[in-house]
């Protein structure tokens, strides 16, 4: 059914049509609208054999999840931000365990200072967690991997995190098509828990592993997320079946079949992202870009076909690991290591904690990408002004003082603003 409606509250009506059994959450913005939704449709009994489990903290709400998922319940909870590196203990615990939770990222920048806008520093805390994460370019998809995140957990027996874009999927409203529970029901079958609790058969989940066998575990948590690059595109050809429309998969090529430059990145982004190629194929300019869906596990063999044949490949994305550049453009890199004749990389940070990614600032990117190439990692839009100022400020003054709040007055005194 064709709905105009909030991105979260989408959601929370895709996730109650997976029927899950245990709901347990701590609000944190932009993901409160989910669990808000999801608890009115347990209220109401619309979503019914579901228990919504108030907890007084992330890191509870987690635990709760994997307790109730050991004990043979389809598991969903929701966080953002500082509530995943609170609970990022039992992040590793539930994968650790094998335990197909799904959780809703609402992906929010990690401060100090403080920033409730979108980037995508709290997913990349975690890459390494062995979760699956799988990126949203739009609330439509946001709805569909979900019902995918639920079936590829269960099969694998590992937990999700499906990854939307604070407020800018969040909150914005759209026409999103909200599939009936038939057709739910017969793309996701009763869950089967591979493991469980039971007082009839007793055995260990989580039980302490030596230096004799623990290598052994961690490369089987290893081989069922590369089976995951397999399950994934199965799973892609049976929703569009099922749905009538493709979703999913490992990742989506635009209009790349004869660009000479590839655009790389994952999120909301992309949509901003096809409209200035296609500006620019307008122009005569061949141009195409890759939307990643999977980030881990990440498609190295998928993406290296599309790019091989390209002669420069622009890495964009939400994110810094700071001291080293982006992690996206470090994987991309990765995936194009054994090619004879490898395209020339640029990698470009661009929209940290929540800044306008324009068309225009994308436009000069992509053309300085073939014309006036970069080294290392490129802060698009950075303001060199400030950035100056400040470095001066540090090399002149010990106690030079919080660098966030001297960059606000900054800014304050370039406005021609009291500071405040």
């Amino acid at each position: 059914m064709l709905k105009q409606i909030e991105g979260s509250h989408a959601m929370a009506e895709a996730i109650a049509l997976c029927r899950p059994e245990v709901i347990c959450a701590y609000p944190i913005t932009p993901q409160t609208h989910i669990v808000e939704g999801v608890g009115e449709l347990v209220k109401s009994g619309a979503l019914q054999n579901c228990e919504f489990i108030n907890v007084e903290s992330e890191f509870a709400a987690l635990s709760v999840a994997i307790g109730a998922s050991a004990a043979g319940a389809r598991v969903y909870t929701a966080t953002a931000s500082q509530g995943l590196l609170f609970m990022a203990e039992a992040v590793y615990n539930a994968a650790g365990l094998g335990l197909p939770i799904v959780m809703t990222l609402g992906n929010r920048a990690i401060g100090a200072p403080i920033n409730i806008w979108n980037d995508h520093s709290d997913a990349m805390s975690m890459r390494d967690a062995g979760w699956i994460q799988l990126f949203a370019e739009n609330n439509q998809e946001a709805v569909d991997l979900h019902i995918i995140a639920f079936r590829l957990a269960e099969e694998l027996s590992m937990p999700a995190m499906v990854c939307v874009d604070g407020f800018i999927l969040t909150h914005a409203f759209e026409r999103v098509d909200i599939p009936d529970q038939a057709q739910v029901d017969s793309f996701l079958p009763p869950y089967d828990p591979v493991q469980v609790l039971d007082p009839e058969n007793p055995a260990s989940i989580g039980a302490m592993v030596g230096p004799e066998a623990f290598t052994e575990v961690r490369f089987l948590a290893h081989y069922k997320q590369r089976q995951a690059l397999r399950l994934i595109p199965e799973f892609c050809e049976d929703f569009a079946k099922t749905f009538g429309r493709a979703a999913g998969g490992l990742l989506r090529p635009y209009r790349t079949d004869d660009a000479e430059t590839i655009v790389v990145a994952m999120g909301s982004v992309v949509g901003t992202i096809k409209d200035v190629i296609d500006e620019m194929r307008d122009a005569g300019e061949k141009i195409g870009a890759v939307a990643l869906v999977s980030y881990r596990p990440f498609p190295v063999e998928a993406l290296r076909d599309i790019l091989k044949h390209a002669k420069h490949v622009v890495v964009v994305e939400k994110c810094i690991s700071v001291g080293v550049g982006g992690p996206l453009a470090d994987n991309t890199d990765g995936a194009l290591r054994n090619l004879r004749d490898r395209p020339k990389l640029h990698s470009a940070i661009a929209g940290l904690g929540g800044r306008p990614i324009t068309r225009e600032s994308l436009k000069k990117l992509f053309h300085d990408a073939v014309h006036a190439p970069w080294i290392g990692p490129f802060f698009l839009d950075l303001n060199e002004r400030v950035v100056g100022r400040e470095i001066h400020r540090g090399r002149k003054v010990r106690r030079a003082g919080s660098t966030a709040e001297n960059i606000l007055k900054q800014l304050a005194l370039a406005s021609h603003l009291p500071p405040g």
